[in-house]
């Protein structure tokens, strides 16, 4: 018989589950060539902001940038390819297009996306931009949405992230009054022998629960990371800040029609008691 008992389609079923294991998944990217053009947008930034010859090999220029410029110097360069990729019309669509069939499965065909995706530049032993451990929602996020985090080089170890999985973050959640005077390192001493370093090479994309306790620390490898990120809710879930709420921080990027003509309606007048 070729009756349906189930709703959720298999391939979705079987990513929520892995997501719902781990508190992320990674997946090769939707469309490789349009990260090649993305990636190679970012270098003509830089070498434009540092004024130098554009490289023959995009990775190896970004895996050691600390050859032109210096750690002092790098959130200028930072700060500049930022303002100028966020200004490209293109930049939010083609970022998404790179994971949409995860994203769209795992949060649904009805998103808000950041208004900025956002770029982390982290150097060799360098100290200067480090996110302690953390989850989204301790500052005012919405619970309601994933982080879909892309590597512009190989991004492994220390140069990668850490994240702590879904089930072990449910469960330290309320033991973090057991941190005491320790801060964020006390948390983290608590859940480091849990806490997994994800392998996320060029060429996929990572997208997790920011709910999950997640960070980075000193980049031991030697080459630096760059990466990108960008925040995805659904559209009609509920927005717990002020500050963080659609319309300013979050934009709608697939309104279907159905919810358009829903959101036009209005009810006939005159026949109010």
């Amino acid at each position: 018989m070729a009756l349906h008992h189930t709703f959720v389609a298999e391939r979705d079923k079987a990513l929520a589950d892995e997501f719902m294991a781990r508190g992320y998944v990674i997946r090769p990217v939707d469309d490789r060539a349009a990260l090649d053009d993305l990636r190679r947008e970012v270098v003509a930034l830089a070498c434009e902001h540092l004024k130098i010859a554009q490289p023959n090999d995009p990775q190896d220029f970004l895996d050691h940038i600390e050859r032109v410029v210096t750690p002092a110097k790098l959130n200028d360069l930072r700060l500049s390819v930022y303002r100028a990729m966020n200004a490209r019309a293109w930049l939010r669509p083609t970022y998404f297009a790179l994971a949409r069939g995860t994203i769209e499965s795992l949060v649904g065909n009805e998103l808000a996306m950041q208004n900025k995706v956002n770029l982390s530049i982290q150097m060799p032993n360098d100290d200067s931009s480090l996110l302690d451990i953390h989850a989204d929602v301790f500052g005012g996020e919405t619970p309601f949405q994933v982080v879909m985090w892309l590597p512009l080089v190989d991004c492994h170890g220390t140069k990668s992230m850490f994240i702590l999985p879904h089930d072990k973050t449910k469960a330290v959640t309320p033991r973090m009054s057991e941190i005491g005077e320790g801060g964020m390192a006390g948390l983290y001493r608590l859940v480091e022998k849990d806490l997994v370093w994800l392998d996320v090479p060029y060429g996929t994309a990572l997208v997790f629960s920011p709910n999950c306790l997640h960070g980075n620390i000193v980049n031991t490898v030697p080459s630096t990371r760059w990466s990108m990120n960008s925040r995805f809710t659904g559209l009609f879930t509920p927005y717990t800040s002020p500050e963080k709420k659609i319309g300013s921080y979050y934009l709608p990027i697939t309104t279907r029609v159905v919810s358009r003509i829903g959101m036009e309606y209005r009810p006939p007048g005159g026949f109010e008691e």
